[in-house]
């Protein structure tokens, strides 16, 4: 129990920083019905399979370890898209360097794990709650302590929270142990790569030039964008020849398609805001009536914010009831006024006011028998024993509890919805006074509440609010429905939606690219079937009608164009290659009036039509030089820095903004000695970097992955 306490105590440290490694997993969100006795795989890695059941498993273990960290009950959408995106990289991942290993004889034991957890440096452990409270470091002994209590649990005592807790914190070990071994597989891996990457003499000898040696620079430059596109002519023949020089540029390793799509979205009409005008008048005078069931009144009214009959903050009320609270009495009614923020009508009731403390020390003995009656016995025994002076943790502990004293704060239950024996529990606790005593009799238990201490007063409010959002009507989204079906039955190729979609009033939206390991069209919750029928369709083709959103938006897609797996079409890419082609076009006019003008000085240069001059300080070849009169960073300038003799005037250079010429007009080279040791260091750990960003990519690449999810997920 004590291992428990010292845990639970620690609860906002539980926050893992998983990402950290490599090999997180990431949640994800509930499993959708297959048909029964039907296999389905959600994806391949070197021709070995993954089943939807097993990706699913991979999904829910990490998701109870998330929730269990961040302390959530749910994910929202977003945050499960994310995460299944992270569970499928990191199974492919890890079968990458398993596959490796495996060739090369690599192996993780079991004595290399409990070392690992002996030493307890790995970053991982550090994010643990199995940490010394006054160092914060990872603490084994404690983590041995609390498996030796979970192996002897006496499961049929223990209060269900507490075994709750205790398989959470079980299920959170055994994913972090499975963890660390695929992040010591990734970094012995890493590792032998890491010692292959050499640097010899020269290269240390070259980089230490490249960064002391340093050049004084004056230049003149006509820059591009002096010459008009429209006075050059582009070819087909020059595109080609230029997609052909850098096609491998060009290659891409999914299919990928392009649509076009509209999204209705349905707002209420002038008839549904004037009828939910008229309801919010009904409801604001029956709130200046009401008097004492406010919770019951409010859940009737299908208010957004719930009343809870406890003493709030400001900070937990709607930010347009608390800039209106201070110009309202006790007692009064405020509204109807519409908040454009969350677009709602709104009418609150300031119910009370008090100065109360927001932090509050307390200490509690859960007690739990064979009956109620038993139950009330035992604690009416327990608590008369504390009134007449026995010792509050004694009784605890023989009762299997600690009795330690804990804090809470407004920030630990306001906005939670709270009822029931929650209610009751938070409102002894926030209403005893300073050591004040009570035995509060709950549904399956009583509990001994004492609080110990009171601090940091402040203003704390009652405020009854009615908050309705400002929705269309069923007739509303009827007659919506209506006409944008007919408009699809009506236009029902790409070609004709294309062609009449702004006369209807509607707006297409063209998206490129997308690829079937996206979860959303246009960001639009509820569109993972249109997803699917986008990687099912013919060029041309339009769907049917797709409700999603919030139940607030119809969707219709057309697909324009299939970009499968490979080298993606010249007709693409040609607006980018016509970029390049008009630089170089425009770098050779330059170079040819250039030539034609004779100049043979630095002042004659810039003297040039168009010309601009300026002057760089520090040049290195390390690194590129920024020409600020062109808002250009030019690496050949800071390669010529490192060639050029001082007063020798450069010829042309073809550069990023514009053609330039160069005079250096001083060199100098930093007071550093050389250190070839330091420099080799420097450049494998370089290596070292680039390697581990792209090992992986070159293993995917051999490996053949196939991803599928979107079939099923």
């Amino acid at each position: 129990m004590a291992t428990l306490q010292n845990i639970r105590s620690k609860g906002p440290l539980l926050v893992i920083v998983i990402g950290l490694a490599l090999f997180a997993f990431i949640a994800g969100d509930a499993w959708k019905v297959m048909q029964p006795h039907q296999s389905h795989d959600v994806g391949e890695v070197n021709g070995e399979s993954l089943s939807a059941q097993e990706y699913q498993a991979m999904v829910e273990e990490y998701t109870e370890v998330i929730k269990f960290s961040r302390g959530v009950a749910a994910l929202t959408d977003e945050q499960t898209n994310q995460i299944k995106d992270e569970v499928w990289r990191t199974y492919v991942n890890n079968k990458l360097v398993e596959a490796e290993a495996e060739k090369l004889g690599l192996k993780v034991t079991n004595a290399e794990i409990q070392a690992i957890i002996n030493e307890g440096s790995h970053m991982l452990l550090q994010q643990t709650p199995f940490r010394n409270p006054q160092t914060g470091a990872f603490d084994k002994d404690m983590l041995k302590k609390f498996l030796v209590e979970y192996s002897n649990l006496n499961r049929a005592q223990m209060p269900a929270q507490y075994l709750e807790y205790y398989d959470s914190m079980y299920k959170f070990w055994s994913f972090l142990e499975k963890t660390l071994i695929q992040t010591r597989l990734q970094e012995k891996y890493q590792a032998l790569i890491a010692k292959s990457l050499l640097a010899n003499p020269v290269e240390a000898q070259d980089a230490f030039d490249a960064r002391v040696n340093q050049a004084d620079l004056l230049l003149a430059a006509v820059p591009y964008s002096s010459i008009v596109d429209s006075t050059l002519t582009v070819s087909d023949s020059d595109l080609q020849a230029a997609y052909d020089k850098k096609k491998e540029q060009f290659r891409q390793f999914v299919e990928t398609r392009n649509i076009q799509y509209i999204d209705v979205q349905v707002t209420a009409s002038e008839e549904d805001k004037a009828a939910l005008q008229k309801e919010m008048q009904e409801y604001t005078s029956q709130l200046a009536s009401e008097t004492e069931d406010y919770t019951t009144f409010i859940r009737s009214t299908g208010s957004d914010y719930p009343y809870v009959d406890l003493y709030y903050t400001k900070k937990s009320l709607p930010s347009d009831v608390v800039a209106r609270l201070d110009s309202v009495s006790v007692g009064d009614v405020f509204g109807p006024y519409y908040n454009v923020a969350d677009n709602t009508l709104n009418s609150f009731k300031k119910l009370a006011t008090a100065s109360l403390a927001d932090s509050i020390e307390y200490r509690q003995i859960q007690v739990m028998a064979e009956t109620p009656e038993k139950t009330k016995t035992l604690a009416d025994s327990i608590y008369n024993a504390i009134k007449g002076g026995a010792d509050f943790a004694e009784l605890a502990k023989k009762y299997g509890q600690t009795g330690n004293k804990e804090w809470i704060t407004s920030a630990n239950y306001e906005g939670a919805q709270i009822e029931g024996d929650n209610l009751k529990y938070i409102a002894a606790v926030t209403s005893l006074a300073k050591n004040e005593l009570a035995n509060l009799a709950l549904t399956q238990a009583n509990v001994i509440l004492e609080v110990t201490d009171k601090k940091a007063v402040t203003d704390k409010y009652k405020v009854a609010v009615v908050k309705r959002p400002v929705e269309f009507s069923k007739e509303t989204y009827n007659k919506a429905y209506n006409e944008f079906s007919q408009f699809i039955a009506a236009n029902n190729t790409l070609e004709k939606m294309m062609a009449n979609a702004e006369d209807a009033g509607y707006r297409l939206y063209p998206r490129t690219d997308l690829s079937s390991a996206e979860h959303t069209i246009g960001g639009i919750r509820g569109t993972k079937d249109a997803l699917k029928w986008v990687f099912s369709a013919k060029v041309g083709e339009v769907s049917g009608l797709y409700e999603c959103g919030e139940s607030d938006h119809m969707m219709v897609v057309g697909l324009s164009a299939i970009i499968p797996e490979g080298y993606r079409p010249l007709a693409l890419v040609k607006d980018q290659l016509r970029r390049e082609v008009l630089r170089d076009k425009k770098a050779e006019k330059i170079m040819a009036d250039m030539k034609a003008a004779n100049a043979t000085t630095f002042e004659q240069y810039k003297g040039l039509a168009n010309a601009v001059s300026d002057s760089i300080k520090h040049v290195t070849f390390s690194a590129p030089a920024y020409v600020s009169v062109l808002r250009s960073s030019e690496p050949s300038i800071s390669a010529y820095a490192s060639v050029g003799e001082p007063n020798q005037l450069s010829a042309p250079i073809k550069g990023e903004g514009g053609v330039y010429v160069l005079q250096t007009y001083a060199k100098e080279k930093l007071d550093e000695k050389f250190d070839e040791a330091a420099e080799k260091t420097t450049l494998e750990n370089m290596y070292t970097r680039m390697a581990g960003s792209q090992y992986i990519n070159d293993l995917y690449l051999k490996a053949d992955v196939k991803d599928t999810r979107y079939l099923f997920f």
